[in-house]
């Protein structure tokens, strides 16, 4: 139970930090989910679209499309259409959006680092499986546990 009650205070703490990074920057917690899980897609080379952004986030197609309008108009987000596919809409990330981010989360990230250096590669390996599957225990019956908002990036 120690184990879940620290998980639980360190999801205590990083939430409190989102919250903070929102408020700062005018934003509302889901479209902070929405920038994390943008970023990690760019990070892994992924591109996403509306739709699986919304699926990633719970979130129905008009809630998806008010969520990205906010992003847009805070200079965050774009909305481009597939080269290949004039259909398709595609998500990219601006580099406000990184520039800010990096700003607040930059600092904890680099702490988080150092953090590790402390530990073997074996213990290291340990936390990860219990993170992850942790993050696995946490998801709804039936939940997505693929999509971009559940895949952690190195």
């Amino acid at each position: 139970m120690r184990l879940v009650h620290l998980l639980r205070a360190v999801t205590v703490e990083f939430g409190l930090r989102g919250a903070e990074f929102a408020g700062r920057n005018g934003l509302h917690p889901t479209d902070l989910r929405a920038l994390i899980c943008l970023l990690d897609a760019e990070r892994a080379g992924a591109t996403l679209t509306p739709g699986r952004l919304g699926e990633a986030l719970r979130l129905n197609s008009a809630g998806t499309t008010a969520l990205l309008d906010r992003l847009e108009r805070l200079g965050l987000v774009r909305r481009r259409r597939d080269e290949r596919d004039r259909r398709r809409v595609l998500l990219a990330v601006e580099q406000k959006a990184v520039e800010v981010g990096w700003a607040f989360f930059g600092p904890l990230i680099a702490n988080l680092v150092e953090t590790a250096e402390d530990f073997t590669p074996g213990e290291l390996d340990a936390i990860q499986r219990y993170l992850t599957a942790a993050l696995h225990a946490a998801a709804p019956p039936g939940g997505n546990t693929k999509g971009p908002r559940s895949q952690p990036r190195p």
